[in-house]
C-alpha cells in the first residue's frame, strides 16, 4: 500500500512539474477574468461531475473571496440549478443543460469557463457554441485532448489522459487564476 501511494504522489508530482509550459495559457485566461470583471461582466462556469464540483468551487470564490477581503466578484456556476438543468435535460437533452442557461443569462463580454478533462463533455462543447456566437469570451480546462481546446479563445491543456491527475492539476489552476484575479483588484 505505501508503495502505491508513493507512486501516485510521484505520478502527480512529475505532472505538476511539467505545468510550467501553461504559464501563457493560464495567464491569458487571467488576463479574460481580469478584463470581464473590470467591464461589470461576470464568470461563467460550466462542468459535469468532479468539473461540476470545480464550477461551484470557482463561483464561490468569485463572489464571497479567495484569500483577501475585497468586494464580490460576478461568478456564476451553471451547475447547481436542479430545476433547471433537469428541465432543460428532460425536455430537451443534457446536451443543452448549459448552452440554454449562456443563451439566458450570458452577455456580450462575460466569459464562459468550459472544465472538462475529456475535452470533448458534449454539454460544454455545445455551451461554447453559444458563447462564441453571443460574444462571450470563451475558455477551456481540459486534459491533453479533445475537441474544446480547438474551439476556445484560451484553452489550459494539462498534458495527462488521467483523470485523477488532470483534475488534481485544475484545481492548481483555478487556484492560481483565483489570486490573480483578486490581487488585480486589491
Amino acid at each position: 500500500m505505501e508503495e502505491k501511494i508513493g507512486s501516485l504522489l510521484q505520478e502527480s508530482a512529475e505532472l505538476h512539474g511539467r505545468l510550467g509550459t501553461l504559464v501563457p495559457d493560464i495567464a491569458r485566461a487571467a488576463g479574460m477574468w481580469i478584463d470581464c470583471i473590470r467591464a461589470g461582466g461576470k464568470v461563467m462556469f460550466a462542468g459535469n461531475g468532479g468539473s461540476a464540483a470545480d464550477a461551484q468551487h470557482l463561483a464561490a470564490e468569485l463572489v464571497n473571496r479567495f484569500r483577501r477581503e475585497r468586494a464580490p466578484m460576478a461568478g456564476l456556476a451553471l451547475t447547481t440549478d436542479t430545476s433547471v438543468l433537469t428541465a432543460i435535460g428532460n425536455d430537451y437533452s443534457f446536451r443543452e443543460v448549459f448552452a440554454k442557461q449562456v443563451r439566458a443569462l450570458g452577455r456580450a463580454g462575460d466569459v464562459l469557463v468550459g472544465i472538462s478533462t475529456s475535452g470533448s463533455s458534449p454539454n460544454i462543447v455545445r455551451a461554447i457554441e453559444v458563447a462564441r456566437d453571443m460574444g462571450i469570451g470563451t475558455i477551456g480546462l481540459t486534459g491533453a485532448g479533445g475537441l474544446i481546446r480547438d474551439m476556445v479563445d484560451c484553452a489550459v491543456c494539462i498534458p495527462s489522459a488521467s483523470t485523477p491527475r488532470i483534475q488534481e492539476a485544475h484545481i492548481l489552476v483555478e487556484h492560481i487564476l483565483c489570486e490573480i484575479l483578486e490581487e488585480a483588484f486589491s
